[in-house]
């Protein structure tokens, strides 16, 4: 039998392509404010933000510009804009459904471990049909008391639920704070580099490119699974 049981993968960047429409998101945010965004500042922020929670991304946005909005204000903001993108234009990244697909072939079990809000996951369930994927193993940050990544709680959440050991489990990441987490909670952790910053998967047991580059037999056998 495998030593590994399950496969966690995060949501936005690992299992759907979003960066672009939260990049979205903040220049318009920003830009009702009458700040411009470069491109190396949009490059700058894409590195610090990427893999953070809303509320945590907002509060870096409201220090660094010294915004004077409430937090909960630029949160709703953010979210609102970001969600109707969603509903229209969000994409699963190339590759993941044949890939879980296969992941389901070799009898891995599988969930989501996201710091995603409730709004954000139902929307895109509605449009990509996540439930249909994995059922009622989908883990919002509210989950966990909206504990946020690089926290390892909602890892933790989703190991349990599923009924895992985290030391039995995979979990597949496309952010450095995604993959501190996981790596927290003892899980083996593949970086994906849908955002083609490498630097940001340093700490990853393993990176691919895509999930075209995972061969699950030979993976797993050799990573002792």
């Amino acid at each position: 039998m495998s030593r590994y049981q399950a496969i966690i993968f995060d949501l936005d960047g690992t299992i759907i392509d979003t960066e672009h429409l939260w990049r979205r998101a903040t220049k318009e945010l920003l830009d009702r404010r009458g700040i411009s965004i470069t491109p190396e500042l949009q490059e700058t922020l894409q590195e610090k933000l990427n893999g953070l929670a809303l509320n945590q991304s907002c509060a870096f946005l409201k220090s660094h510009f010294d915004l004077p909005d409430a937090l909960a204000v630029l949160v709703e903001e953010k979210a609102r804009r970001a969600n109707q993108l969603y509903i229209h234009e969000v994409r699963f990244v190339q590759g993941f459904l044949e890939f879980h697909k296969n992941v389901l072939h070799h009898n891995l079990k599988t969930g989501i471990a996201t710091n995603a809000s409730d709004d954000t996951v139902a929307v895109t369930d509605h449009a990509l049909g996540l439930s249909k994927l994995f059922g009622e193993h989908i883990y919002p940050i509210s989950r966990v008391s909206n504990k946020g990544k690089p926290d390892p709680a909602i890892y933790l959440h989703a190991a349990e639920n599923l009924g895992i050991d985290p030391m039995q489990c995979i979990a597949i990441e496309d952010s450095a704070h995604g993959l501190a987490a996981a790596k927290k909670a003892g899980m083996y952790c593949i970086g994906i580099n849908t955002a083609k910053r490498r630097s940001q998967l340093a700490e990853a047991h393993h990176i691919i490119e895509g999930y075209e580059e995972l061969s699950l037999p030979h993976f797993l056998s050799t990573i002792g699974g």
